[in-house]
């Protein structure tokens, strides 16, 4: 049995009340972490598709996908860890009490990490990034470290396959 680690899986599912809290339901009832779940609608009004991360070993992880597969209102799961997916995240960060000289390096950080500057007061900012997961991590480590008060909303990841072989 490999070790643990993160694993990514895409649903197509019925677009349904109750389904949403039953796949969520299905790993809470397992003990199964949900590191980050998101849902939209497809091209398709009746299908949603749901992007899953989890940490977990190969065994469990065979185990999950074997009880989604199982699930009436699961049309096709399809296990990201392994394949080439373009996966991004959004975050916005709220910097709050804000000098003139904070303000200067913000700009400087949203233009290193391709962010934009979406709202702007006397003494705040609002940033909103759109990048990997792990990227997103670094930016509110240093966002931390650099700003007394900051705000963090996370919306979790959203992946498709790659049509080239570009890695994530």
């Amino acid at each position: 049995m490999d070790g643990m680690k993160k694993r990514w899986i895409s649903l197509y599912v019925e677009n349904q009340v109750g389904v949403l809290s039953k796949i969520s339901g299905l790993f809470s009832g397992k003990s199964y972490n949900l590191d980050s779940l998101t849902v939209g609608t497809t091209e398709d009004p009746t299908v949603s598709r749901m992007t899953i991360a989890t940490v977990s070993d190969d065994e469990t992880f065979e185990q999950i996908k074997k009880q989604l597969n199982r699930m009436i209102e699961v049309i096709k799961v399809i296990d990201f860890t392994d394949i080439f997916v373009r996966m991004k995240e959004i975050l916005y960060i709220k910097v709050l009490k804000c000098t003139p000289q904070d303000k200067i390096e913000i700009f400087q950080i949203a233009e290193t990490f391709k962010a934009k500057v979406i709202d702007y007061g006397k003494d705040s900012l609002l940033v909103e990034f759109v990048q990997t997961a792990t990227k997103n991590d670094a930016v509110v480590k240093l966002m931390k470290e650099e700003f007394k008060s900051i705000e963090v909303v996370r919306g979790g990841s959203v992946g498709i396959e790659s049509i080239s072989m570009m890695e994530r």
